[in-house]
């Protein structure tokens, strides 16, 4: 059978990893595709490196576009990441009539909508499992498995440096900076760590994984953003005590008005399994109507587990290359034309209408009568308490400025009304901080 040729643009990690399982592993990857499949066209800018993985075994450029427009080319995969010349790769390749896989979460998260429109129009596929939680299938999971399923919920720790961040604070107490430092001496976190660390990545990856489980357009734009450099080692031990586990999760869910699409530092409770999630490993929970609660646990990132997707796209790819394309799978699971608008069924939620639970921290002064006051106010607002810890009194001042932690746990709310009592509560002259508000999800 006459091989797939393939065209390789970016041979950094994951496309090293790429190069040498597709080699290691070809003859089961054939008898699994039908027909061999071999990369032979590889661009990097850094030619000898190219050189060295490869050994000879293919051409090797520094243009990105000798591969797009390489006539015998069929599959280009784009790894050099971005939304500038990554983009213009990917389109050129789909205007070309070439498939395309991707890892470049993202470019798919703000141009995917275009992307895919350009793919549908041209009869190609773009394939992308790799540009979410790594070598873990959920996109397969979500666009193919679940496919009898009405999603309800998917959550997920989906950045493996921001989860091995908050794991180092919660096993060695370490503050955020101090755990900041050791992910990047280790390598788990780059030199600037901002996309990771504000949540951005996440944001990109759940905005994949709403569409396709929602079949709404790719909406990056509307998604609530926060990350984790403002968490305190105090709060991941008050979490531990009350039973929960601190976790930056990336949450898209359906409610009656819309979809909720965000990602923030969340309280999950400790015997859920994703709270056991350690170190740099990612894992994302899909409630199904029909299935269940659904576990997908794995290395999120790295060489060979990230290339294990990509190869996966790739073997997809052959086995329908020749398929009339209106009977493949479709690229965001639900067939052309049936989306839901944007702003008509299915809108994504503003983050001020939200419901869910929370966790609050106050800095108060030790005096009769602020407890009875804060429960009040909440209480005005239709906002219960669900549990309540107070620690023991200090003596900050040295002259009897005695102050406490007032940890709070509450019930269902509405995230406009906590942000309108948090406003109030913070004008109390007993309250003596900036009030921390981590929200709180039971994924039940």
């Amino acid at each position: 059978m006459k091989p797939i040729n393939v065209g390789l643009i970016g041979i950094g990690t994951v496309g090293g990893g790429t190069w040498t399982v597709l080699k290691r592993n070809a003859e089961e990857i054939t008898r699994r595709a039908g027909r061999p499949i071999q990369i032979t066209v590889v661009a990097d800018k850094n030619v000898d490196l190219a050189k060295q993985i490869t050994g000879g075994a293919c051409k090797v450029t520094d243009d990105a576009f000798a591969v797009v427009n390489d006539p015998d080319v069929e599959i280009v995969i784009e790894l050099i990441g971005g939304y500038g010349v990554a983009k213009d790769v990917v389109m050129q390749s789909i205007a070309n009539g070439k498939h395309v896989v991707t890892a470049n979460k993202a470019l798919l998260a703000v141009h995917g909508t275009e992307i895919f429109t350009a793919a549908q129009q041209k009869g190609v596929m773009v394939a992308f499992e790799a540009a979410v939680a790594g070598g873990i299938p959920i996109i397969k999971a979500l666009r193919e498995g679940l496919t009898a399923n009405r999603i309800e919920w998917a959550a997920g720790i989906i950045n493996g440096t921001t989860n091995f961040i908050l794991s180092e604070m919660r096993d060695k107490g370490l503050d955020f900076d101090a755990a900041l430092k050791d992910a990047q001496r280790l390598g788990y976190a780059e030199a600037d760590p901002t996309f990771d660390i504000e949540g951005v990545d996440a944001a990109h990856k759940v905005t994949l994984m709403s569409a396709i489980a929602f079949g709404i357009p790719v909406q990056f734009d509307k998604a609530y953003v926060e990350g984790i450099t403002k968490l305190a080692a105090q709060d991941i031990k008050y979490a531990e005590q009350l039973g929960y586990r601190i976790k930056l999760l990336g949450i898209s869910r359906r409610v009656d008005k819309g979809i909720e699409l965000r990602v923030h530092p969340s309280l999950v409770p400790a015997k859920r399994l994703i709270a056991n999630v350690e170190g740099a490993m990612n894992a994302v929970v899909v409630h199904g109507d029909a299935v269940g609660t659904t576990l997908y646990y794995g290395k999120g990132a790295g060489s060979e587990p990230t290339s294990s997707a990509v190869i996966a796209d790739l073997v997809d790819i052959t086995r329908l290359h020749t398929a009339d394309p209106h009977h493949r799978v479709p690229h965001l699971a639900f067939q052309p034309g049936t989306l839901q608008d944007a702003m008509g069924e299915l809108p994504v939620l503003p983050m001020s209408e939200v419901v869910t639970s929370y966790y609050l921290r106050l800095r108060v002064a030790d005096q009769a009568g602020v407890l009875a006051k804060v429960t009040g106010l909440l209480a005005q607002h239709g906002i219960s308490v669900d549990a309540m810890l107070q620690r023991e009194a200090e003596d900050v001042g040295g002259e009897g400025s005695m102050q406490t932690d007032l940890i709070i746990l509450t019930h269902n709310a509405r995230e406009g009304t906590v942000n309108a009592v948090l406003a109030e509560l913070q004008a109390l002259p007993t309250v003596l901080a900036p009030i921390v508000r981590i929200r709180k999800e039971e994924l039940n």
